[in-house]
């Protein structure tokens, strides 16, 4: 909580937490920051930046500026709504930042993982739902379908995990699947010739910066 506390009177200033985050994320990936400690301050980041949403809306006049103050304390009350969900509890906090650990490790191995996370997440999901919004009942099937299949995904890794002996011998794995639908390797195989998904040097030829400045990158 002291990150996010410290970090939020900040943010408007900045006006941006894309610049705040973007700023810390190489210092994570060099070690100097845990990803642990840099989760509060992402998220204080998150509130702060709300701030520019709420001066654009006093900037409007007459009968939009209801409007437009509605939109602001909603954006607001998201961010804030998402924290209570995802902090205060420890447990929860394991969520997000296993997740970016396990996209983290992805994109280590697979360059245009990256590009190809950011299109899905930010160009097509959104464009999905959207045309989905046009029909409710179609809407909320999908959404049922994507829940369902994230339990069913979720349950069935930790019973591999934690007792696979109670599990019928095809479930035990995910060798059942076709091996486009568990691995990435295939994909690989074919956008790995891309001149921008090639990887040109090597984890293990990547000098530290520890070691090339002789300094020592305790993670706070």
């Amino acid at each position: 909580s002291s990150g996010i506390n410290a970090e939020w009177p900040l943010r408007p200033g900045v006006q941006s937490s894309s610049v705040f985050t973007s700023a810390l994320t190489p210092l994570v990936g060099l070690g100097v920051i845990s990803l642990d400690r840099m989760y509060p301050l992402t998220l204080g980041s998150n509130i702060g930046t709300t701030c520019t949403a709420v001066l654009a809306a006093l900037a409007a006049t007459g009968d939009k500026r209801s409007v437009t103050i509605q939109v602001a304390i909603s954006h607001l009350l998201f961010n804030i709504f998402g924290i209570l969900v995802f902090y205060p509890v420890p447990f929860m906090r394991t969520i997000p930042i296993n997740f970016a650990k396990m996209l983290g490790n992805t994109t280590a191995d697979y360059r245009w993982f990256a590009i190809l996370y950011l299109i899905v997440v930010f160009l097509l999901l959104p464009m999905l739902f959207i045309a989905l919004s046009f029909s409710l009942p179609l809407l909320y099937v999908v959404i049922t379908l994507i829940i369902a299949a994230v339990l069913f995904i979720t349950i069935l890794n930790i019973l591999q995990d934690k007792i696979p002996e109670k599990l019928p011998e095809f479930l035990r794995t995910w060798d059942f699947l076709p091996k486009p639908m568990r691995s990435l390797e295939p994909y690989d195989s074919v956008l790995s010739k891309l001149i921008c998904c090639r990887k040109s040097v090597d984890d293990a030829d990547v000098i530290p910066l520890s070691v090339v400045t002789g300094a020592k990158t305790n993670p706070v």
